[in-house]
């Protein structure tokens, strides 16, 4: 499909502070992908590469991370913006890693893949966020394993995901996000602290 007959819809492109993975207190030009019940603003791929060319020009940023609601449910959109848009600073992915098979047409535009697993979803979810650092791992694009774990998410789910993510790939980063309530980090108790 030519470049401008592709179109997304974006819940906006915020410029913020990572909270989240190896990147962690950087600050990125965030790429959100709208879920049903946000409200969005449709891009066609020319748009978003003028806007991620505008936002690079009057701002510093570490990088570009490419999130929200599916994004890999875009791919002709995606494939046609990045490669159009060659920015100057890396793009990162942050994925639920529930689409592997797609995640491989279009790992060449990324410089890291944060597979993020916020232990809602059942096993399947979980073999599906594994398959998606197998692919990264093979084509040797870096990637993360980032766990947002919640109080009542048991520590063998966690390490057992670590160890199959660090099965998977040994060069895995893998980043273990304590629960938070009321967006206030909880004092590092002897379970976190131990995990």
């Amino acid at each position: 499909e030519p470049m401008s007959m592709v179109a997304a819809a974006l819940a906006g492109m915020p410029a913020g502070v990572q909270a989240i993975g190896p990147s962690a207190g950087r600050r990125q030009l965030f790429v959100r992908f709208a879920g049903e019940a946000e409200t969005a603003t449709m891009y066609g791929a020319p748009a978003l590469v003028r806007e991620i060319d505008r936002q690079l020009a009057r701002s510093t940023f570490h990088s570009i991370v490419i999130g929200g609601r599916d994004p890999l449910g875009n791919l002709p959109f995606l494939h046609a913006a990045l490669a159009a848009a060659k920015p100057r600073v890396p793009v990162m992915l942050d994925t639920d890693g529930q689409r592997p098979q797609e995640l491989a047409e279009v790992l060449e535009h990324f410089a890291l893949i944060q597979v993020t697993v916020d232990f809602s979803g059942g096993e399947a979810s979980f073999d599906h966020a594994i398959a998606s650092l197998a692919v990264a791992a093979k084509h040797g694009t870096p990637h993360a394993l980032v766990l947002l774990a919640r109080e009542d998410t048991p520590d063998s789910q966690m390490l057992r995901l670590v160890e199959e993510a660090r099965r998977t790939s040994a060069s895995v980063q893998a980043v273990l996000h304590p629960y938070m309530s009321g967006g206030a980090a909880p004092p590092l108790d002897r379970r976190w602290a131990t995990l």
